[in-house]
C-alpha cells in the first residue's frame, strides 16, 4: 500500500460510526453487494469462512425480525431495534467451527467499514444468537434454504444515515508495552 492508501484506510477506521436513524431511501443492490463482498474478505481461522449472510429487504420479514428482536430485548413488540434501516444483513456462522463467533464478528467489522466507505450507515444489532435458537427462526432458516447448524452472530442495520455522525468518545488507554519496537 502507498502512504496515501494507508492514510485513507486508517482514517476510515477512525471515522466510522454507528447510526441509529436511517432514511427510507432504498439502497442500490450494487452497494449492498459491495458491503457483503467486503465481509467475505474478513480474516477467518484457517480461512474456513464459516459464515453465511442473509440479506433482508422484504418488509413483512423485517417486521417479524424487528418484533422478535424487540421481545428478546424486553421491549414492546412495536419497538424498532433496527432504527428504521431499509436493509438488514444477518450474519450466521457454522457452530462446528471452533472459531465461528470470532470469524463472524470479523465479517461484521469488515461490512461496517465497507458501509462507511460506500456512503452508507450501519449499526451492529445484537440478539441474533437468541433469535436463531428459537424454533420459529430455525424453521425460517430451513424455509429459505439454509442447511446445517448455524449460530446467529449479529444483525447489521444498513442504509443511508439520517443525520450526522456523533463525535467519537476519547479512546481509553489500553496498551501495555513489554520491550521496545
Amino acid at each position: 500500500m502507498t502512504k496515501e492508501e494507508t492514510r485513507i484506510v486508517l482514517e476510515a477506521i477512525k471515522t466510522r460510526r454507528s447510526f441509529r436513524k436511517y432514511k427510507s431511501t432504498p439502497v442500490p443492490q450494487e452497494l449492498i453487494d459491495q458491503v457483503i463482498e467486503a465481509g467475505t474478505y474478513a480474516a477467518s481461522g484457517k480461512s474456513m469462512q464459516p459464515w453465511l449472510v442473509i440479506q433482508v429487504t422484504d418488509e413483512d420479514t423485517k417486521q417479524r425480525i424487528r418484533r422478535a428482536n424487540a421481545l428478546i430485548m424486553g421491549k414492546s413488540e412495536d419497538a424498532d431495534p433496527f432504527y428504521g434501516a431499509p436493509v438488514y444483513l444477518i450474519v450466521l456462522s457454522e457452530r462446528a467451527n471452533p472459531n465461528h463467533v470470532y470469524d463472524g464478528t470479523l465479517m461484521m467489522g469488515n461490512m461496517m467499514l465497507a458501509a462507511h466507505a460506500v456512503g452508507l450507515g450501519s449499526c451492529w444489532i445484537n440478539r441474533a444468537r437468541e433469535e436463531f435458537e428459537q424454533p420459529e427462526w430455525k424453521a425460517w432458516l430451513k424455509e429459505i434454504g439454509v442447511e446445517g447448524d448455524y449460530e446467529g452472530i449479529a444483525h447489521l442495520a444498513l442504509g443511508y444515515p439520517d443525520g450526522e455522525p456523533r463525535e467519537p468518545k476519547p479512546r481509553k488507554e489500553c496498551v501495555i508495552k513489554v520491550g521496545k519496537a
